[in-house]
């Protein structure tokens, strides 16, 4: 008798039920780096267990969950309550973690002489009432302004708090990650963007921003997120279905720990306190 079938559908079963296995975590492009780092000291510590993080945008990662795709949403905005009507009629109970705050920094091309904005200025420019460098300061270039598509939390975010949940300009160009905005704003000289501060290098400047009509100024740091001077600050959330708890908590619980947070800090992030 021929064993070599069964051997083969042994050997399929058995990475069947490996990959059923994993520990699934999607959304959030902000949070996929940080997420990625955290779960390989996870897994250095628990070598048995299998971790797969991929980034798409808080509502990918959100409507994943929704559909059971994914066990853990990564996002960076809070659940909206269109979400959470969809969940209760799935039946789901969508249950979340503050992991981490981030900081996010208003960024142009290194070259642009413009240092600082405020609120009202920023808002002026990404909902296309300021069109030229000149009227805030700067040279007489056009003003070309990139953003993240609909469905980041980051553009959720920054409409928010900076555009006090105004719309954006109509011919805003949308990118699909933070890292297409670094690159975009790096090649235009008369460009705006904004990203996580953790993405901050040395091919763009970051400018200081002001909340207070142009009294005090902040630049974008860990340090002045902690203490409150910089005003455009976030939290960073999992979402996961509650029923699933017991299957999320060793890796969550690993997050939100001391050790966990020291990486969070280390990663460029702010950390949540004992009491959150």
């Amino acid at each position: 008798m021929n064993r070599k079938p069964f051997i083969f559908l042994a050997i399929a079963t058995l990475f069947f039920n490996s990959v059923a296995q994993a520990q699934r975590i999607k959304g959030s492009d902000t949070l996929l780096p940080l997420t990625q780092e955290l779960a390989e000291e996870y897994l250095a510590e628990h070598p048995e267990a299998e971790i797969i993080v991929t980034g798409g945008g808080s509502g990918v990662g959100i409507a994943a969950l929704m559909e059971n795709t994914t066990d853990i949403a990564m996002a960076s905005r809070s659940i909206k309550f269109g979400e959470k009507m969809k969940f209760a009629e799935e039946g789901l109970k969508a249950a979340e973690v503050t992991v981490a705050y981030d900081a996010l920094a208003v960024v142009v091309h290194p070259s642009n002489p413009v240092a600082r904005l405020t609120r009202e200025q920023l808002e002026a420019i990404f909902r296309g009432k300021i069109t030229n460098w000149k009227e805030v300061g700067g040279e007489d270039r056009k003003i070309v302004v990139y953003s993240r598509e609909t469905s980041s939390g980051t553009y959720e975010f920054f409409k928010e708090s900076v555009l006090e949940n105004k719309n954006y300009m109509s011919s805003i160009l949308s990118m699909p990650a933070t890292g297409a905005i670094i690159q975009s704003v790096r090649q235009t000289k008369g460009a705006i963007g904004y990203i996580g501060l953790a993405y901050l290098n040395r091919y763009v400047k970051a400018l200081a921003v002001s909340y207070d009509g142009g009294v005090h100024y902040a630049e974008p740091s860990v340090e002045n997120a902690i203490n409150g001077s910089y005003p455009i600050v976030r939290p960073l959330y999992y979402y996961y279905d509650s029923r699933k708890e017991a299957e999320v908590s060793p890796f969550i619980s690993y997050v939100i720990s001391p050790k966990g947070q020291e990486s969070v800090l280390e990663q460029g992030f702010v950390p949540v306190t004992e009491e959150e």
